[in-house]
């Protein structure tokens, strides 16, 4: 099979979007407007017949003081990552982006290499010895993925120690999801644990309400993240940002991200925002008070958010990152042991990779980000 690659417009870029079961909100082309401070193009793949067979975002950094860019394919490209001739898709782009003055290539492939129940990660989390989530048996393994590591490996493709770790909006390796194809909403539910089915039973009886919001109501969801990252110190994007993201990927499509609200009292207790493309649903970002929290609006709201997804006809609900530290004293383990309480699944993904197209200012690179 022949590959030609080219720079499509976006109206042919989500038309193939729209063709495909589902793909990363950060493949669409809309999410180059939520990134706009990167220079953005579109990527199409074609084989023999002229048909268009892949698609990738690509976004562009400029190095300070030069005019060579780093180029990154957040969650992408979207193309068949199983091909056996994975070399012939990927060398037509690393020419491209070459010529378009990269120096260097960061890329996430879409590809999950392992999943684990929630029942093997509670007996990970029992087991004192266990202290990582890959210290602990998968429950499902995908070997074409490990096939896949290896092509790219033997390409030239590399990886951080840290899988990945490097350069800007890194994505998170870990996941959780909870898989909704082939289930009934019962059977969802049925498979939350107990404190989780007891917090959703508390908000309902103490007379949380979860609701959406619009375009209009940002300025409420940004009150409340910004007391969570005052809470959780973190450093919270600023109120334009989410201005942006809602303008531009539903201005794309009208569904493709909603706001909910936990409602108690007359007042928004919680709040969370949600990602649609295809079968694909993504809680993102969520934000909560720090009083009334004895009334669970962040379980109702989960709830809520699930239910909705299900409506949608998705195939997965995902709950984005969590760490794969199974250690109580970690920060980080609270997060984890909130999304395993959904019966879900944690998946991880085969991580980010690079490619020096300059070996010298990929290295001046990662040395400048370390300093940071």
């Amino acid at each position: 099979m022949s590959l030609t690659l080219r720079t499509i417009s976006r109206e042919q870029h989500l038309a193939y979007i729209q063709s495909l079961p589902s793909a990363s909100h950060m493949q669409v082309p809309a999410w180059a407007d939520v990134k706009s401070e990167w220079r953005s193009e579109n990527l199409g793949w074609f084989d023999a017949t002229g048909q268009l067979v892949g698609v990738g975002l690509v976004l562009y950094r400029q190095l300070p003081k030069i005019k060579r860019y780093l180029a990154y394919l957040p969650e992408g490209p979207v193309i068949n990552w199983y091909a056996p001739n994975l070399e012939e898709w990927l060398r037509p782009m690393l020419a491209h982006l070459k010529q378009q003055g990269a120096f260097s290539v960061k890329m996430g492939p879409p590809v999950i290499i392992r999943r684990w129940d929630a029942a093997a990660i509670k007996s990970g989390i029992q087991n004192p010895d266990v202290k990582r989530l890959r210290d602990v048996e998968a429950t499902h393994i995908e070997p074409r993925a490990f096939e896949v590591s290896d092509r790219l490996r033997r390409m030239g493709w590399q990886q951080g120690e840290d899988g990945g770790a490097g350069f800007g909006d890194v994505q998170p390796r870990y996941v959780f999801q909870v898989p909704l194809e082939n289930r009934s909403l019962e059977d969802v539910h049925k498979s939350f644990n107990q404190l989780w089915r007891r917090n959703i039973k508390k908000a309902e009886k103490a007379g949380v309400e979860v609701v959406q919001g619009g375009y209009e109501h940002l300025g409420e969801w940004q009150r409340l993240y910004e007391i969570t990252a005052e809470r959780d110190h973190f450093r919270p994007r600023p109120l334009s940002y989410f201005q942006r993201m809602w303008t531009a990927l539903n201005t794309e499509d009208p569904n493709r991200m909603r706001l909910y609200f936990a409602m108690h009292e007359g007042e928004a207790v919680a709040a969370a925002t949600m990602l649609v493309v295809g079968g694909h649903v993504w809680y993102s970002y969520g934000a909560s008070a720090n009083h009334k929290r004895e009334v669970r609006p962040s379980n109702a709201m989960q709830w809520r958010m699930l239910r909705d997804s299900y409506a949608l006809g998705a195939t997965v609900y995902d709950l984005r990152g969590i760490s794969d530290s199974l250690d109580e004293t970690d920060h980080l383990f609270g997060l984890i042991q909130f999304k395993v309480g959904t019966g879900g699944q944690a998946a991880e993904y085969l991580g980010e990779w690079d490619f020096p197209l300059n070996k010298l200012l990929h290295k001046a690179l990662d040395i400048y980000m370390s300093r940071r």
